[in-house]
């Protein structure tokens, strides 16, 4: 199987192989942002605002479950993670089994694709492979990590797979999880495993762990939950806070340069973007507040667990 991606010749079949994904019905490879709001659209996953952004809920979880989140513990890892609440081993045969298992729930499915990065500074570049099985969701990380030139893509080669099924849910007795849904990182293998949640942001956080090991264990290089920006002297601002504390909004500065709103790293000489896209809070959002944010919800981009005003198509952003 060959396909056409951007004037770039790609040997899907070679890449549906690595992922053992031989049994899937359908492989969609790459595909550009209006076809996946086509096909969101045609498989039920959401609806067109009056903008033209494409709205889709997450269903029960709207945000991450910090419970169900763990990281394999193994040769590598025994030592070198701070196992805690927040970091909760989970064993490596039965990460291997339910990743099995999944790759065997996908057989008959239809599957999206995507390669792209993350760290948008050449000496820490990771390459991803992502797979989905809900087109909103490839192009969420179409709007959220880096994309490849046209020359990269054809010489592409992965560094890190991310395997994503809502409709996945384990069973926990058999497969060691705390509940149906979970997030598993294997720092060995390479590999994320999430299923049983719709929440799309689990899958830049798990990215955003694995910096956080590989950049300060074995770089040297700080990474951070902050946004930042630049202003026309070189002179960078770092905001850090939680999650809906207003870094978007900070670095959003018509007159500086927005350098990135949420994940970065700092080396000796750089703070740099981890991601190539915005996830921000929109509740409550006017035109007036944060003009650069309200305007740039238009087609290609996504709205998560909002609502409309009724009759309409547009957009209740005070709707909690």
């Amino acid at each position: 199987m060959t396909a056409i991606l951007e004037r770039v010749l790609v040997d899907t079949e070679e890449v549906r192989d690595s992922l053992g994904l031989q049994r899937v019905n359908k492989f969609h490879f790459n595909l550009p942002p209006a076809t996946l709001v086509e096909h969101a659209l045609l498989n039920g996953e959401g609806h067109l605002t009056d903008t033209g952004a494409l709205m889709a809920d997450t269903g029960e979880f709207t945000g991450r479950s910090p419970q169900d989140r763990y990281i394999v513990n193994d040769e590598k890892t025994l030592h070198s993670v701070w196992w805690s609440d927040i970091n909760t081993p989970f064993d490596a045969l039965k990460f291997d089994a339910l990743h099995k298992k999944m790759l065997d729930f996908l057989e008959d499915k239809t599957v999206y694709v995507r390669q792209g990065y993350v760290c948008d500074h050449p000496d820490y570049r990771l390459n991803l492979t992502v797979v989905n099985t809900w087109a909103w969701h490839n192009l969420f990380c179409h709007n959220m990590f880096l994309r490849p030139s046209e020359t990269e893509l054809s010489q592409f080669e992965s560094e890190f797979t991310i395997i994503n099924i809502p409709e996945f849910k384990a069973d926990p007795f058999v497969d060691g999880t705390r509940s149906e849904n979970f997030a598993i990182l294997n720092l060995t293998k390479n590999v994320i495993l999430i299923g049983g949640t719709g929440y799309a942001g689990e899958m830049k956080k798990g990215v955003f762990s694995v910096l956080n090991y590989k950049l300060p264990h074995e770089r040297g290089t700080l990474s951070m939950h902050c946004s930042a920006n630049v202003g026309k002297e070189g002179d960078t601002a770092v905001f850090f806070g939680l999650s809906g504390t207003g870094k978007t909004t900070l670095s959003a500065d018509p007159n500086r340069s927005l350098i990135g709103d949420d994940e970065h790293g700092w080396t000796g000489d750089t703070v740099f973007n981890f991601e190539g896209g915005c996830y921000a809070k929109v509740i409550n959002l006017t035109q007036e507040r944060e003009p650069e944010i309200f305007n740039a919800i238009r087609f290609g981009t996504i709205v998560e667990n909002t609502r409309f005003y009724e009759g309409t198509r547009t957009v209740d952003y005070t709707n909690s």
